[in-house]
Order: C-alpha cells, then sequence, then structure tokens
C-alpha cells in the first residue's frame, strides 16, 4: 500500500454540461506530480449513477464524450502513480428514480439518506434488492476493462431495512420482519451475502485484487466485517464531523488487526462535497503526520471539477504535507506499536452502530482515548479476540461487563502481573451484581444522587482536599480493600421542589461510601468518568483518571514525557531501532463547531524518557539526521528535544 494517496471524487450532476471537457493529460500528471501523490482513486461510478467510461452494464455520463478513467489511469500509470477504482455501492440517484422498491426503506416507509424525492440528496439502495445484481455485473466490467490497482466500493455496511423485499425474505426466513433483533439479524446476513458477491465480481477478472468496503466508520469488535477488506481505510475527516480524537483511537484498533491502513482525510474545510473550499496547510500537514505516527498510510481527499480540470491550488496544499512524508517513508514502514495500556472497547462490547455518514466511537471510548492522548500514554484499543500478555495494564471503561470467557483472560492476566482500572458498571460479571476481580469493592447497586461529589482521599496531583463534582452516573459500593477516595452527597437531587442555585445542589459533606478503591487487580472509579470526560471535559475526571494508571503502572511506564497536553505522542518499533513519533497542534472551534488547526506553534526543549530493555548506541532526528544526546540512568534513555514544529521523530538504534 503506498504512503501518499489520493481519493479523487467526482458525484457530477446530469445537470451540467462539458463533463471532462477540460482534462488535458499532461496537467493530469503535473499535479499528481506536484501533490507528491503516488496512488490515486479514479471513479468509475459516481453517487448520481453515472458511469465515466463506455459502459455496457451502466450508463455513461450523458455530456462525457470519451473514456475519462481510462484517460486517466493511462496518465497516472505513466508517471508511476497506482489507480485504484472507486464505485459508488449503496447510491446511484439515476436508478433511484427509476427503481424506488429497490430503496432501504425506514420502519416509517421513509428513504435513506435523503428521506423523500422531495429534497435535494441521494437515496441508498438496499442490497437485498436486485440492485445487487446491477451492482456486481458493474463492479465485473470494472475489473475486466482497466488495469485497477484495486476497488473501493461506497456507502456500505450492516444496513436495518423495511422494504418490501426485506419483508419479504424475513418472513421466508421464519424471522420476524418487524422485530428489531430478528431485522439487525437479516440486516448481518445481507451484508455479509453484498461482500461475498462483490469479491466473486472481482476476482472473476482479477484474482485477489485489493478491496475495500466503506462505511464511515471502522466497527470495532467485528473482526469479522473487517475482513471482508483486504485493508483498511480509515474515513476520518476532522472537520467533517469525525473530530480529531477519532482517528487515533481507531488506529489504536486498526493496528491490532494484522491488516495495512490508512487514514482518509480531506483538503476541505469542511467535509466531502465542497467545492473551492480548503484547510490551512497546517491542518494538512498535521493530519497527514498523525497517520504517519499511528502507522498508517494516508489518504487525502479531493472533488474533480465537472470539467476534469484539477485544481492546482489543492495539490500545491497536498504537496505541502506530501514532500514531507515523503522524506519521513524510511522511518514509518513496516513498524509495530510499543504499548503499555489496552484499552478494551465499549464499541466491541456493547455491539454499538452509527448507519449516519460520521459515525465515531461511543462517549466512554472516545473519553478513554482522550485521557490516553492527553496524559501521553502508550495505548491500543483491543476487543475480546484480542490477547492481554504484552500489556501491563489493561482498561475497562465505564460499560464492560465480563462474561465466563473474558472474566477468565483477565483473571489469568491478573494472576501474571497485570492490573486493572475499571469504571462504572466494568468489570461486574455479565448478568449479575459481583466484581470479576478484587478491585477493592463490593457493588451495592446504583447510586441515587446526580450529580455528588468525589473527594480525595490520598494527594493527586492538581487536586486538593475538596469535593469535586462528579456530572456523570454514578455505582454505590461498600469497601472490600483501600479506599482511594470517597463519595460526599449532595443535600438532595434538585427537583421542582428541591433546588439550589442556578445548576445542581452543593456538597453536603455526607459520606456516600467509598468512591475510588484499590485491590489486588486494579482499581475501581464508581462513576462513568470517561464518558463524562467526552461530554464534559472536567479536568478533575482526567485528573483522578492519570492518578490511578501511573499508581499501578509505577515505574514501567514506557514513555514519559512532558509534551503540553494537545500534543501526541507514539513508540513503533522497526526491526533494527525504535521511532518515537512527538506531535503538536491545538485545534480551534470555528464557526458552527468545525475543529480547525492553523497556527502550528513550536515547543521547546521537551523532555523524554524511555525504558526499552534495549542497548541503544546511537539517538538522531528524523528525516534531519542529526544525532542528539542522550544519557542513560536507571535503564532509562533520557532526552531533550530542542524543538518541535508540527511533528518530529526522535530515532533510537
Amino acid at each position: 500500500m503506498n504512503f501518499r494517496q489520493v481519493n479523487l471524487d467526482f458525484h457530477t450532476s446530469e445537470k451540467i454540461d462539458g463533463i471532462g471537457a477540460e482534462f488535458n493529460k499532461e496537467e493530469f500528471q503535473s499535479a499528481l506530480k506536484a501533490g507528491h501523490i503516488n496512488s490515486v482513486t479514479l471513479f468509475a461510478k459516481c453517487h448520481h449513477g453515472w458511469a465515466y467510461f463506455p459502459a455496457e452494464e451502466n450508463e455513461m455520463h450523458p455530456h462525457l464524450s470519451f473514456d475519462l478513467l481510462g484517460e486517466e489511469i493511462k496518465a497516472a500509470k505513466e508517471i508511476g502513480v497506482k489507480t485504484p477504482v472507486y464505485i459508488s455501492a449503496g447510491l446511484d440517484e439515476k436508478e433511484a428514480r427509476r427503481h424506488p422498491e429497490w430503496l432501504v426503506r425506514n420502519r416509517d416507509e421513509s428513504t435513506m439518506w435523503a428521506k423523500t424525492f422531495d429534497e435535494a440528496g441521494y437515496h441508498k439502495f438496499c442490497m437485498a434488492s436486485p440492485y445487487l445484481d446491477v451492482l456486481v455485473r458493474q463492479i465485473e466490467e470494472v475489473c475486466k476493462k482497466y488495469d485497477a490497482d484495486g476497488i473501493f466500493l461506497d456507502i456500505v455496511g450492516v444496513q436495518p431495512c423495511y422494504c418490501q423485499n426485506c419483508i419479504r425474505e424475513r418472513m421466508e426466513m421464519g424471522l420476524d420482519p418487524y422485530d428489531g433483533d430478528d431485522v439487525m439479524k437479516h440486516a448481518e446476513l445481507v451484508y455479509k451475502r453484498y461482500a461475498k458477491a462483490a469479491r466473486r465480481a472481482v476476482d472473476r477478472y482479477k484474482p485477489g485484487l485489493d478491496i475495500f468496503h466503506n462505511g464511515g466508520h471502522i466497527r470495532q469488535g467485528r473482526r469479522d466485517l473487517a475482513f471482508y477488506n483486504s485493508h483498511i481505510e480509515i474515513e476520518s475527516l476532522p472537520t467533517g464531523g469525525w473530530g480529531y480524537d477519532h482517528f487515533p483511537v481507531s488506529a489504536r484498533y486498526c493496528q491490532g488487526l494484522g491488516l495495512e491502513y490508512l487514514g482518509m482525510t480531506g483538503k476541505f474545510h469542511s467535509t466531502w462535497g465542497e467545492f473551492g473550499g480548503f484547510k490551512h496547510p497546517n491542518a494538512l500537514r498535521f493530519e497527514v503526520s498523525l497517520a504517519a505516527a499511528n502507522g498508517a498510510k494516508c489518504s487525502v481527499g479531493d472533488q474533480l471539477h465537472p470539467s476534469g480540470k484539477p485544481d492546482n491550488v489543492t495539490y500545491e496544499l497536498i504537496g505541502r504535507a506530501y514532500a514531507e512524508l515523503e522524506e519521513k517513508e524510511p522511518w514509518l514502514d513496516n513498524v509495530t506499536p510499543v504499548s503499555d495500556i489496552a484499552v478494551v472497547s465499549p464499541e466491541a462490547y456493547t455491539g454499538a452502530m452509527s448507519t449516519g455518514q460520521t459515525s465515531q466511537v461511543d462517549a466512554a471510548g472516545a473519553g478513554a482515548g482522550r485521557i490516553m492522548l492527553e496524559g501521553k500514554y502508550l495505548f491500543d484499543v483491543v476487543d475480546f479476540e484480542s490477547e492481554l500478555d504484552k500489556y501491563k495494564l489493561v482498561i475497562l471503561p465505564d460499560v464492560v461487563r465480563a462474561d465466563s470467557g473474558f472474566e477468565k483472560k483477565l483473571s489469568r492476566f491478573c494472576e501474571n502481573g497485570g492490573k486493572v482500572l475499571a469504571s462504572g458498571v466494568s468489570a461486574l460479571k455479565e448478568g449479575g451484581n459481583e466484581f470479576c476481580l478484587d478491585l477493592g469493592a463490593k457493588w451495592e447497586g446504583e447510586n441515587e444522587y446526580r450529580p455528588d461529589y468525589f473527594r480525595p482521599s490520598e494527594r493527586m496531583d492538581g487536586m486538593g482536599d475538596t469535593g469535586y463534582v462528579m456530572y456523570g452516573h454514578g455505582q454505590r459500593i461498600s469497601l472490600a480493600g483501600t479506599e482511594i477516595g470517597k463519595r460526599e452527597n449532595p443535600y438532595f437531587n434538585r427537583t421542582w421542589e428541591h433546588f439550589c442555585s442556578h445548576r445542581h445542589t452543593p456538597d453536603s459533606g455526607e459520606y456516600g461510601g467509598p468512591g475510588m478503591t484499590e485491590g489486588r487487580d486494579g482499581i475501581y472509579i464508581a462513576w462513568d468518568i470517561f464518558s463524562d470526560y467526552a461530554e464534559n471535559g472536567c479536568i478533575w475526571y482526567k485528573q483522578i483518571v492519570m492518578y490511578a494508571v501511573d499508581r499501578l503502572l509505577g515505574d514501567n511506564k514506557t514513555l514519559v514525557t512532558d509534551l503540553p497536553a494537545q500534543g501526541v505522542t507514539t513508540l513503533m518499533k522497526q526491526p533494527d531501532r525504535y521511532v518515537c513519533h512527538m506531535l503538536y497542534a491545538s485545534p480551534v472551534k470555528r464557526g458552527r463547531g468545525i475543529e480547525v488547526i492553523e497556527d502550528i506553534l513550536p515547543v521547546y526543549d521537551t523532555r523524554l524518557s524511555l525504558k526499552l530493555g534495549k542497548n541503544i548506541s546511537r539517538v538522531y532526528l528524523a528525516p534531519q539526521l542529526e544525532d542528539i544526546p542522550f544519557t542513560e540512568r536507571d535503564g532509562r534513555i533520557e532526552i531533550t528535544v530542542d524543538k518541535i514544529d508540527c511533528h518530529q521523530m526522535i530515532v533510537l538504534e
């Protein structure tokens, strides 16, 4: 898989004339060269449903007079650029108006994405309809006619549907066509049938060709779905609704699947389909570097103008980021992450799924990921098939109960010296009210007060001897180990009859039982602290979690640094060296909540301490190849990085 890719959208209405009329091979090649691009995903079929080549199994755009796809492929390959081919699978507006009976229907008979035909937008197809046969023939035709380096199928996933095709098929299977569980069972079957049909279609003419099914988010805990792909493309436009938290957490899950993966962002100020919109060059520099630091290749989304003429400003923008990436590639390939902590994915536990265009990990997973990033911890996101042996600490955020199999896995982990941090109802036995581990607590029930207060029993960094408000849902526990912090009750819950001040009732000082405990196997926090951090961002939540993590890891932390909170740190291992990535940028909110990176301020004199268990003979900056001094003390390599400008790699050989 190539490091420097572009996904070149071309969703083009039949109401526009002169499609591709200004396409010029030399200009197209010049744009790819300016962008330092070595792979470009080109369109065979768009969301409007039109083909961009003389098609037998589809219709060429009515205002296109030549084989645009073929000419683009020829031009790219002449300069050594790979050409995966894009086919819109879930959307085909041309066919939607001809065959509305093939569309996904919600329970109220409305359609997806656009709910009716009197609003602008596309309508999603059901793969249980005859449309699947149409799509399969279109895939086969592309693979037969073109030298594609892969097939990218868009807008697909496990989709609940109440169209009459699905209703009829569920009845034939003996399922209740309107029961939620049966609807999802059938949706899983329909998706797997589609994925297998697509694989067969590709293999008929291009056996083993790469294929990827894009649904906007890689579902954690669903390896069966992931492995219908030959590789993973993590669609994650920070400005398009995903935010800057989504990609690092998704990448830390994908890196454990054993598949190559890339991060897909966009050049747009906002999201897909924005003509004339550009993010600041520093934003794209950071996003490309963030992909690299997480072991991912990179893809930047663009959209070709209907004329077929590439936008030079876009490729200058992409080129600034990709020129830097090209220099760094020797230190980016063939890497494995070094991690101390396994965060068990709440999404993998709950089976959470969003059918939206910008689905994200749930609040507990997002909050855990955010604290790990801000605390500069080395972590992976894992599911229940992951092995835990290589980790020092397992975190169970808020919702992760344990069935018998996972209980045994956790017990073995703790018996071998590992520690667990749990919160909320995590670590309770599935279907029961007992903790599966010794975390110093006994569960008594849900806490009746919300919000209530946490008072540390011991000195925690950044916290004093006071009651800190805890907005989230809490659990009531009794002590079976060491109390690290206690719960204090408010005077009463806020109601129409009982209320005080503007927001919530003050701390009464009344002891409400333990709030944070420690036992033989780890630490328990009696609130949904990770979900609440994602929603409210209270600094004391992070301080509580970091205190627990640092207490459990002790002096076994592989990496310690004073890089500021908005910085990102990862550690990758190549066969003969370690590569530590340090990034710094500070997104701000603009407009209606769009996260924007504009100014990147250099960070100076950052201390870095690494415990690697290896003899280190040389430390240098990459790609500068500039040696830097280091000392070794008590088994740790101590380094000061003079300057970090967006992204700096520190190499230890």
